[in-house]
């Protein structure tokens, strides 16, 4: 009996004594060694076939004592910390969004582009076959989207049947010829296309602006330039003349994104550099040129390219509508944006009306 009682006396205090100790549960768990059970685990209570799989990460737990801490997978994490950490994700998720957006927009606009880049290898079967030769002049302002044109156009093309001519200043040899003689030697042959990204019309343009070239050598250019253009149609040769026009504000965006891109800056010339100041001289310029060269067998066409996407498509356009070759797909829409590709004879007509409103007159050289 005494020693009954004795036991009995035993199992109460020890009753008592788990009573009154704290649970520490949370942290005997955040403590608890790989792979050994857990009280829970021991007992069999409550425990899924996945909690107790070796595979499973380790639960998380606030410290109670300091609620801005959490154990998770055995590690003391601050809420500081993973705050930086989605901050910056955060972040990063932006940028990769915004680059995926640019992607996708830049697919879809090339997307749009390829039907009409096949038209342009049909055409260059055709021409090839008939022996036909095409010239392209490429003109405008600086920054205006001629060269990124010139690519798309060519992008898929036989390049054995076309050409990209850009000349630069011309040699000692050649300021001694004929102007046009070193733009004649780069003519196409029969069955050729060639491209030039600024052509004679320079003459017309930069030289007659910053004075590269006399009054007289000028004035005997604009006089000739029209007969010279009438005999290369009147001989086969298929000629298209398209000046590419832009904002004043654009090309200043345009100019700023290339003195910031390193892959862009080659692009940038002290000629280029000077272009937003003389803006006005080669307004007054280009109203002369379109006046006394834009021709019925020869008329300029004018892209206005404040989006290059819509330049690139429709200067497309205008080339496939200049060739009578059989078309891939008839139901293509090959009618120009009548807001993209204009007349010179508009061009002009929207010159001088600008000019009216701003209370000046055009200056038009007499010849």
């Amino acid at each position: 009996m005494k020693r009954q009682q004795q036991s009995e006396n035993k199992q109460q205090k020890k009753r008592k004594k788990n009573k009154t100790r704290p649970d520490n549960s949370s942290q005997r768990l955040a403590e608890q060694p790989d792979g050994e059970l857990t009280d829970m685990e021991a007992s069999g209570e409550n425990v899924s076939p996945e909690a107790s799989s070796t595979d499973q990460e380790t639960p998380t737990f606030f410290d109670e004592r300091n609620p801005e801490h959490i154990f998770y997978n055995g590690e003391e994490v601050t809420l500081k910390n993973l705050l930086h950490e989605y901050h910056a994700l955060s972040q990063k998720q932006k940028q990769y969004d915004n680059v995926a957006r640019k992607a996708l927009k830049r697919y879809k606009r090339e997307q749009e582009l390829r039907p009409y880049q096949t038209e342009l290898i049909q055409m260059q079967n055709y021409l090839a076959e008939t022996q036909k030769r095409m010239l392209i002049v490429f003109e405008g302002r600086d920054a205006a989207g001629k060269g990124g044109t010139i690519r798309r156009v060519t992008r898929y093309m036989n390049e054995r049947h076309y050409r990209i001519v850009a000349l630069g200043k011309p040699t000692a040899e050649q300021a001694t010829q004929w102007y046009l003689q070193k733009y004649i030697t780069q003519f196409p042959r029969g069955g050729e296309i060639v491209l030039f990204d600024r052509s004679w019309y320079t003459r017309a343009m930069v030289e007659r602006v910053f004075g590269f070239c006399t009054e007289k050598e000028y004035k005997d250019f604009m006089r000739g330039v029209g007969g010279f253009e009438k005999d290369l149609v009147r001989q086969g040769t298929i000629l298209i003349k398209l000046y590419f026009s832009v904002t004043k504000e654009e090309q200043a965006r345009r100019f700023t994104r290339r003195q910031k891109d390193p892959l862009r800056q080659w692009k940038l010339s002290e000629v280029d550099l000077q272009a937003q100041d003389r803006w006005e001289d080669f307004t007054s310029v280009k109203y002369d040129m379109l006046k006394r060269t834009s021709t019925t067998i020869a008329p300029w066409l004018i892209i206005r390219s404040k989006n290059k996407h819509k330049a690139r498509l429709n200067t497309m356009k205008a080339i496939l509508n200049a060739v009578p070759y059989e078309r891939l797909n008839p139901d293509l829409d090959f009618v120009p944006d009548s807001g993209i590709v204009v007349s010179g004879a508009r061009e002009l007509e929207d010159l001088e009306r600008e000019r009216l409103k701003k209370g000046k007159k055009l200056h038009q050289i007499i010849f």
